[in-house]
């Protein structure tokens, strides 16, 4: 919100919301991975947030949260060299079903 005048911002962002599947005998394996590329991730210029969350419900699924300042960040997130890295451990993982969106987004308190 605008300090003075309490109107939104014009300013958007870029949100990413999603879930990927990991057959829960490989989670243990894959956490140093996942560790690695969230936190490269939020170090990127344009990064707000990046994150992964085992479901307490699902035990196979991890759901993906990512908040960008703008598209060309996203853009560059996905060329760097910890998302390859990323990626090519998906198959040792045994990492499937990938379901991801973007959103365009102005933030608001709530």
């Amino acid at each position: 919100m605008a300090a003075e005048t309490g109107e939104l911002s014009e300013i958007g962002m870029i949100v990413i919301e999603g879930t990927v599947r990991i057959n829960p005998d490989r989670l243990e394996a894959a956490r140093p991975a996942m560790q690695k590329v969230v936190l490269a991730s939020r170090a990127e210029p344009g990064c707000i947030d990046y994150a992964y969350a085992a479901d307490l419900i699902e035990p196979d699924l991890i759901r993906v949260s990512e908040r960008w300042q703008d598209r060309d960040s996203l853009k560059a997130h996905f060329q760097t060299l910890h998302m390859a890295e990323w990626r090519s451990t998906w198959p040792s993982l045994n990492i499937h079903a990938r379901s991801l969106r973007l959103y365009e987004a102005d933030p608001e308190d709530i």
